[in-house]
């Protein structure tokens, strides 16, 4: 570990602080949010064995901190004052934080981290109203990847008295330093400059009058530590064990609250916009000297964000150097602000936006609740909502459209629960695929994803009992509440995007063949139009069963609530009959099919009957560890049978056919 040593004692006085855009190639197509693709090697190079896992760096702590003491600490409340210098990439913030000891030993230190390029001033807490009581502090750098510089300044910090499991504790912290741009972490496991750059592209910079969007950019956790954490080091190499941790902080800290207020120093020009968890609110400048031209006047511009519910995400701040530009429908005319100079672009927006706003108000409503953001900015794309950071480029409407129904479903709908703000987007574009090159391409979009979410999924959820009840017998209690399972994620409380998005897509599609659209439109819009709704945890079910006449707990518990895995689903036998009319003529067959399923979750599914082009369906439920069977009468003479469409995710294949040898008489 490279590392420095400082120590502070309660009397140190903080110091001050106070210190360009990459190119970007012109795309064949938008890049989309969401997977994050760090760098890839040339399809030539040799890559052997020994470079599939990257050990992570070395670790020397001469403070014996453990990661039990980094995981204890749940953030309550952020209260951020930030000063920013963009010129010098200089930024000094004071940061009231609530912490509470979630750990199940009391706490006589705590431990916080910040990016590497800063360094922490002071600490002090306030056990009374009239009392400040400066804190002791250590610290020193760790290597991790959760920052773009590859390590973290982390504050050993001493506490008055021990915080007990379950206490909170209100303190202070000041810090300051520099955010330039840095790709240490993506380099040092072998990342090509270039394409380094384009990933981790988070710094505070000047916006230029040429480049509005590409001012100052931070994302957060797993990106830039530009406000305090509590975490272990994790590293890129290391599987997904950074994404994991990412995933687990955003919902951990989903109902902490957050405050900013932001002043930034500037020349000239003033900034127009702050950007903050994907709030805009404008600017006020304050010129320090008006008698001076435009381009040498300094000033102060600010903005203030109150405190309100994080949600699922880590804190971002993107400041803005011109208003928008506002494009969009013929309906919605200011659907799009984009803070972009490549106007030429605009078009091919309004275009793609007009492409796919009849399907976005047939499913959702006629008005969104807020226009899409689109920020021009160079890399890898980001979003937060209803707001996104990207490079805007004059390309075909048709290229921009699959992407922006996702992007524009954020500004339709919010929600607190990830799996319907994240999974809710990705089943709008498979609709979209579904319209467009027709229900085939979009069972096969599900069927290739499939694998991923059988990889993620235990293959023994842990609610299953060892005796590996059947449903409905005493050891199998009914859950009556969203709780996570031990191994898995359920979706209501999901932290990776294979679940929230790839899952949750599938739990999409699954609902809409059992409810049918008209009903899944309605609950949508109903659900969408009140925020009520979205803060109980089981609104989006009770809106649903209203809309559809069903009572879908069965389907809820098992595929929402908890993990319960993976269907595994089998044709145990099919059985044709053939009938004779009265005349003794043959008047078709009845098939009887029976399924089992080895899996743990119900499957809903389609049993269809096929001869030729001629098929007939009927929806079988099968519970976990059950059987189930049905019978059809069919017209024609059956030639196979098939379970499954490919719209149900199982542990193996999703399709199941059974040619048929008929009887003869």
């Amino acid at each position: 570990m490279a590392a420095y040593a400082q120590t502070a004692s309660p009397s140190a006085a903080p110091p001050t602080a106070d210190s360009q855009p990459t190119a970007y190639p012109e795309p064949d197509q938008p890049l989309q949010p969401g997977g994050k693709v760090l760098f890839s090697r040339d399809a030539d190079a040799a890559l052997d064995s020994s470079s599939a896992i990257i050990p992570a760096p070395a670790q020397n702590d001469s403070l014996h901190v453990t990661d039990a003491e980094r995981t204890a600490l749940s953030f309550i409340a952020y209260g951020l004052d930030v000063h920013l210098t963009p010129v010098s990439a200089g930024i000094s913030v004071r940061s009231a934080l609530t912490v509470r000891n979630d750990g199940p030993v009391s706490l006589t230190r705590i431990v916080l981290e910040i990016s590497s390029s800063l360094h922490w001033d002071a600490f002090s807490t306030r056990p009374s109203p009239t009392i400040v009581l400066p804190l002791a502090f250590s610290a020193h750098l760790v290597d991790t990847d959760a920052d773009h510089t590859g390590q973290m300044s982390e504050a050993v910090v001493s506490l008055p008295h021990p915080l007990t499991p379950g206490e909170s504790v209100s303190l202070t912290a000041l810090y300051s330093g520099t955010i330039p741009a840095s790709a240490e972490r993506l380099k040092r496991i072998g990342a090509p400059p270039d394409q380094a750059k384009l990933a981790d592209w988070d710094a505070i910079a000047a916006s230029s009058p040429d480049d509005p969007g590409n001012g100052t950019a931070l994302r957060g956790f797993g990106n830039v530590l530009w406000y305090p954490v509590s975490a272990p080091p994790v590293f890129l190499g290391d599987g997904p064990k950074l994404f994991q941790a990412v995933g687990n902080t955003k919902l951990r800290e989903s109902t902490a609250t957050i405050r900013l207020h932001l002043a930034i120093e500037y020349t000239g020009e003033p900034p127009d916009a702050a950007f903050f968890c994907s709030r805009r609110e404008q600017l006020i400048a304050i010129s320090d000297n008006p008698n001076l031209p435009v381009a040498e006047s300094p000033g102060i511009a600010s903005a203030t964000f109150d405190s309100q519910p994080l949600g699922f995400r880590t804190p971002d701040l993107f400041i803005t150097g011109a208003a928008p530009n506002l494009t969009g429908t013929r309906s919605n005319p200011n659907l799009i602000a984009a803070v972009t100079n490549h106007l030429d672009a605009l078009p091919a927006y309004s275009g793609a936006a007009e492409m796919v706003e009849p399907l976005l108000t047939d499913w959702l409503g006629a008005q969104p609740l807020t226009p899409l953001t689109i920020l021009d900015h160079p890399g890898e794309p980001f979003e937060d909502d209803a707001l996104l950071v990207q490079p805007m480029r004059a390309v075909e409407a048709k290229t921009l459209a699959p992407s922006l129904v996702q992007s524009l479903t954020h500004a339709w709908i919010h929600s607190s629960y990830p799996w319907i703000d994240e999974g809710l987007p990705e089943f709008m574009a498979l609709l979209w695929l579904e319209r467009n090159q027709g229900r085939d391409a979009a069972l096969a979009a599900l069927q290739s994803a499939a694998p991923s979410i059988a990889i993620a999924e235990p293959g023994t959820p842990a609610s299953a009992s060892a005796a590996d009840s059947e449903p409905g017998s005493a050891s199998s209690p009914a859950p009556v509440a969203p709780f996570v399972s031990r191994a898995g994620m359920s979706l209501a409380a999901a932290t990776g995007d294979v679940f929230y998005r790839t899952k949750a897509t599938a739990v999409w599609w699954m609902l809409r063949t059992i409810v049918g659209d008209d009903a899944l439109k309605d609950a949508l819009k109903t659900y969408g139009g009140d925020a009520k709704l979205d803060r109980d945890p089981e609104g989006f079910e009770r809106t649903l069963e209203k809309s559809s006449h069903q009572n879908l707990r069965w389907f809820f518990d098992d595929w929402i609530y908890r993990d319960q895995g993976l269907p595994d689903l089998s044709i145990v036998g099919v059985t044709p009959s053939q009938i004779e009319s009265r005349a003794g003529l043959p008047a078709g067959w009845l098939v009887g099919v029976d399924v089992r399923n080895d899996g743990y979750a119900v499957a809903d599914v389609p049993v269809t009957v096929r001869s030729g082009t001629i098929t007939q369906t009927q929806r079988l439920r099968i519970p976990g560890r059950s059987s189930a069977s049905t019978r059809m009468v069919f017209a024609g003479t059956p030639e196979e049978v098939e379970v499954n469409d490919g719209g149900v995710p199982e542990n193996g294949s999703s399709i199941h056919t059974r040619q048929l040898t008929l009887p003869t008489h």
